[in-house]
């Protein structure tokens, strides 16, 4: 089967997906027999674009990396991503806005708008997830079509799949992890003797941490990832605000050299627990030792241990790779994921 695909948002994991898909076009084909082409695009600064017979991929990605706009590839003028959705023709689109921790928007609106008019939807971003789960995952059954998001956690890790596919009937007690890498890349650094600021202009540098690094350091990033696994995996909707983060500002070098010391070492934590009923959720530092499967996530590394009635702990591990800081390639390997999944 031949598919249409719209991409609304084409920062970096956009790219770096539609550079998966044409990489793996050739097993996709001969493995399922499915093909697709490219037919709309937004961008949030480099105009729109859409061509229901393909747009030239290879072009857009070109343009967008020179700074140069996409809208010469249309074959009609556009004014925003909606209108790309309803003239791409497209039967699935994947959803990489930038994310709204405290509306969703306007990726809610995105995804609503592709299930009424008959498409799949994989999206990266963790708001849709948090304000939209039930309501579009109820819209997405009622057209027929499905409503995926692998990418909202933990980049490509199978963490939303495990759950779903190969923990039938299981019940989840708690979860426990580390879900930002910028504040253990820090958290790593200090350990090494570096100050926080140096250590916040290291992950700078390398692209992990944001000129304004609030929503990391903070911890709300981890904390509407946590809201999004309560919200899917207990179907218990919950937001970032109820999370109520604790970040790693008050984490000093004094702190980190004596609990090094004592062999241990602070960790953003993020957590939940059911307890007769109730979840408790917490994202704080915690000091942890070389019991625990946290202790040796360093720099880059996430990772995540669920706790079920039938299998005790079962741990999922994104080690970081010499050179590597994790990233683009792996949030776009979720997204490719989703569509294998789908079509397949």
């Amino acid at each position: 089967m031949h598919y249409n695909l719209a991409l609304i948002g084409f920062g970096n994991v956009a790219r770096a997906l539609a550079r998966l898909l044409v990489r793996k076009q050739d097993i996709l084909k001969s493995k399922h027999d499915v093909t697709f082409s490219f037919t709309g695009i937004s961008t949030g600064r480099h105009g729109h674009a859409v061509n229901p017979n393909g747009l030239d991929i290879q072009k857009a990605l070109e343009l967008v990396e020179s700074g140069k706009d996409i809208s010469a590839l249309s074959v009609k003028p556009l004014a925003d991503s909606m209108e790309v959705i309803h003239h791409s023709q497209a039967n699935f689109m994947f959803e990489n806005s930038p994310v709204n921790t405290e509306t969703g928007q306007p990726a809610l609106d995105h995804i609503r708008t592709a299930l009424n008019l008959g498409m799949h939807v994989s999206t990266a971003n963790k708001g849709p997830v948090v304000h939209g789960y039930r309501e579009l995952t109820a819209l997405a059954a009622s057209k027929g079509r499905t409503f995926r998001h692998e990418s909202a956690v933990l980049g490509g890790a199978p963490v939303f799949s495990v759950m779903r596919e190969a923990f039938p009937l299981a019940e989840l007690e708690s979860f426990k992890g580390i879900f930002n890498a910028t504040t253990n890349v820090i958290l790593s650094r200090m350990e090494s003797g570096e100050t926080y600021d140096e250590a916040l202009k290291y992950a700078q540098k390398i692209g992990l941490a944001e000129t304004d690094p609030t929503n990391d350091v903070d911890g709300w990033d981890a904390a509407i990832k946590v809201a999004a696994l309560v919200t899917v995996l207990w179907d218990t909707p919950m937001t970032p605000q109820q999370v109520n983060p604790t970040g790693i500002r008050g984490i000093t070098s004094e702190m980190i050299a004596k609990a090094k010391a004592e062999g241990k070492r602070y960790k953003l934590v993020c957590s939940a627990e059911k307890v007769n009923g109730d979840i408790k959720v917490g994202v704080a530092p915690q000091l942890v030792d070389s019991s625990s499967s946290l202790y040796g996530m360093m720099n880059s590394s996430t990772g995540i241990t669920f706790r079920t009635d039938v299998i005790i702990d079962y741990s999922i591990v994104l080690s970081e790779k010499p050179g590597m800081t994790g990233g683009p390639v792996e949030t776009a390997y979720g997204l490719f994921a989703d569509f294998v999944n789908i079509v397949k």
